[in-house]
């Protein structure tokens, strides 16, 4: 039976990188809500322009317009990875719901659980290239020439929301608002907890026996 996953983690967790090492090793759809919801906007489907109206005037986009854009792209027979999606004990119920409604359950909600200090370190050594898009570390992959682009030689960046003091400002945003999240799944019995700060075949290793083990 395909397994039906959610990923929770603050960012920088490595949640995304594993979903489509999943994806590609068992035939899941990585589904990332933010992902989705720019494709949307961009294709200028009908929900994505009512997203867009959300998004023009700041706001959050709604829960149950997001439901609605999940449910477009979720595959018919299950299984998937959902990658940044629910973020609240309310989106996790609706999620609920849009499941009962397809006949489907959650195999295993997966807890990346990091240490702050490991995710201000992986996140504020990033580095991008404004030309090309190529991603570098300063520590991990650093390119060749200090700060410049090996595929087109442009001045590497830091992205605003890569400065550690924004970091830390978005994690404690995560911990608060993922808190009742934790306790909510727990309480179902489904959430399992994983050591992300390990190197990333080692959390895939342990990733695939946590599936293994439950077996549903």
């Amino acid at each position: 039976m395909k397994k039906n996953l959610v990923f929770l983690g603050p960012p920088g967790a490595g949640k995304g990188t594993q979903a489509k090492m999943l994806s590609q090793e068992l035939g899941l759809i990585h589904i990332s809500t933010g992902d989705i919801l720019r494709s949307a906007v961009e294709k200028r489907t009908p929900l994505g322009v009512k997203a867009k109206e959300y998004m023009d005037r700041g706001e959050l986009v709604p829960d149950d317009l997001i439901i609605a854009l999940i449910e477009e792209v979720l595959p018919q027979q299950g299984g998937f990875v959902l990658d940044g999606f629910p973020r609240t004990v309310a989106q996790a119920k609706a999620l609920d719901r849009l499941l009962d409604r397809k006949g489907m359950n959650l195999s295993a909600v997966i807890l990346f659980d990091v240490p702050d200090d490991t995710v201000v370190e992986r996140l504020s050594g990033r580095r991008i290239c404004p030309r090309c898009g190529a991603v570098y570390h300063i520590r991990y992959n650093p390119p060749r020439e200090d700060e410049i682009c090996d595929r087109c030689g442009a001045k590497l960046i830091q992205r605003e929301d890569d400065r550690e003091e924004v970091i830390r400002k978005r994690l404690s945003v995560y911990r608060e608002q993922t808190a009742p999240l934790v306790e909510y799944y727990s309480e179902r019995d489904i959430l399992v907890k994983l050591d992300a700060s390990r190197p990333i075949e080692e959390i895939h290793r342990r990733l695939l026996e946590i599936l293994n083990e439950k077996g549903n």
